[in-house]
């Protein structure tokens, strides 16, 4: 009886194991995006495509409203966020009712890629096309993590979610890395492969599309679906069902609290992600193969990070960690405003710092969450989750923007980010985690 108790249990972890290697698979195949198109040469190829649009004043017109050439990207950043509010609680909601969380994934991942391999048609003065397909891959990929980080709590018992979380956001970055060795070989010897600078960006940006789409296919294969008790009703629209899962969070308020804290916070640290660049090229005169290697930096140290907090984690709790993360993000933010201009050792230096904390802070906020997550909610509540990872992501680069166009600084800009790092400490600090997570119905771990 021992034995076939042993082997079973063996075979269920065999199982749980198998599944954790295929969930990680999806960090893998879209983190590309995310590091190649959002992070490195989308933002200032756009910009420059939107300059060559410009009027004699540098303003574009979209839908007949003036906007300076240099914030267009922003702007467009912000867009997609809005966008992703309405698409997100919806399909979270059909996946905790209907329990098939991998066609949604699937149809998301695949739109998202399709749309990213479609920037190779970005070429000339065709802003609203880059603006566009900017548009549809951001809010895929938001619903595409919606179900994605849903995963975390049905693959991972307690004990093991900060590391498995830990090594997902681990994978990513090691993909981005290894992705950005390619872009950076194609793109400083594009005249030996024959093509111009233009159609090496260009391929860059299509090849995150390609990559996406055949990587997804091994999550795909390797999750599984739960069956779930079918409830009564159907998916509201985006604002109405958004407002029924805060609503049903209102019963667990510490929750709410961990995700306006985390809302706060982490707007900060995706415009930084999606801005660095735009900020690196405008305002310090860097080129864009500098900027490529001070990503690549980041990737790789992300890595590092990313498993190292997990291990902090382990010993301190995953909030202090956090805490400790938003500190180290405040001065490093507040340091990149006195950066000089053409010293690309000075922005390697800042890049070196944000990768030791960009993946240990993303990493343990998921799993954190995870945690305070009643059962059988996981979609839906990490819609919310990814709404305030992304969805509500669109106050950092819409002040980011606003700052340049009343100030025409970036330095003015990128300062002005060290807000939120500051609130969501504070914010943070004040959320009793382990009340949270009783309140929620799951079990304490021993460090949290």
């Amino acid at each position: 009886m021992g034995t076939d108790t042993e082997r079973t249990a063996a075979a269920a972890t065999a199982e749980r194991r198998r599944e954790q290697r295929g969930w990680y698979f999806y960090d893998w195949a879209c983190s590309v995006y995310s590091t190649s198109v959002l992070t490195v040469f989308l933002g200032p190829y756009l910009t420059e495509i939107a300059k060559t649009a410009a009027d004699p004043e540098g303003f574009v017109h979209p839908l007949g409203i003036p906007v300076r050439a240099g914030a267009f990207f922003a702007y467009a950043v912000s867009a997609s966020v809005l966008v992703s509010i309405f698409v997100m609680p919806p399909a979270a909601a059909a996946a905790d009712r209907t329990g098939r969380k991998k066609p949604l994934l699937a149809v998301a991942a695949y739109l998202g890629a399709a749309a990213t391999a479609g920037m190779f048609f970005l070429d000339g003065d065709r802003y609203l096309l880059g603006g566009l397909l900017l548009v549809v891959a951001n809010a895929s990929l938001a619903v595409s993590m919606v179900l994605y980080n849903s995963y975390l709590p049905q693959i991972a018992p307690p004990e093991e979610r900060d590391a498995v979380s830990s090594r997902g956001w681990a994978f990513g970055y090691a993909s981005g890395a290894l992705v950005l060795v390619a872009n950076l070989v194609l793109f400083l010897a594009h005249d030996t492969f024959g093509v111009s600078e233009s159609t090496a960006v260009r391929i860059c940006l299509a090849s995150a599309g390609v990559w996406w789409g055949a990587f997804t296919l091994v999550p795909l294969k390797r999750l599984r679906d739960r069956r779930t008790v079918p409830s009564e009703g159907a998916p509201r629209g985006g604002l109405r069902q958004l407002a029924a899962t805060v609503r049903d969070m209102r019963r667990h308020p510490h929750t709410l609290a961990f995700l306006l804290a985390y809302l706060v916070y982490n707007d900060g640290v995706q415009t930084v992600i999606s801005q660095a660049s735009v900020y690196g090229s405008e305002e310090l005169g860097l080129g864009q193969s500098t900027l490529i290697v001070a990503v690549l930096l980041v990737q790789l140290l992300a890595v590092a990070g990313a498993l190292t907090m997990g291990r902090l984690a382990r010993v301190h709790g995953a909030k202090r960690v956090i805490l400790g993360s938003l500190v180290a993000w405040t001065v490093t933010i507040g340091a990149g405003y006195f950066l000089p201009s053409r010293a690309p050792g000075w922005f390697f230096a800042l890049a070196a710092a944000i990768g030791l904390v960009l993946g240990g802070t993303q990493a343990l906020s998921r799993s954190l969450f995870s945690h305070l997550v009643p059962h059988g909610k996981e979609a839906e509540y990490f819609s919310a989750y990814e709404i305030s990872d992304r969805g509500m992501a669109w106050l950092g680069p819409l002040i980011f923007g606003l700052t340049y166009q009343l100030t025409g600084s970036y330095r003015d800009a990128i300062v002005s980010l060290v807000v939120f790092f500051a609130l969501g400490f504070v914010l943070l600090a004040r959320v009793p985690v382990r009340r949270a997570v009783r309140d929620a119905g799951n079990p304490v771990p021993e460090k949290i």
